[in-house]
């Protein structure tokens, strides 16, 4: 934190987002991935889940 304060750094002013998540396995994770549309203009996490992957994915912030 001490940085933050001596760079002055503030937090996004759009706080407005709604992150969702999905369960995939393999297969389904690598199609997920092969379409830009599901993943342009998103920020995105991907972990491992047991067996299976999850997908956490939210809107970018954009300038006003």
């Amino acid at each position: 934190m001490n940085w933050v304060k001596e760079y002055g750094i503030k937090a996004p002013e759009n706080s407005d987002y709604r992150p969702t998540y999905k369960i995939f396995n393999h297969e389904e994770l690598v199609k997920f991935m092969a379409k830009k549309s599901e993943i342009a203009g998103s920020g995105m996490i991907i972990t491992e889940l047991g067996d299976k992957f999850m997908v956490i994915k939210w809107e970018r912030f954009k300038n006003r």
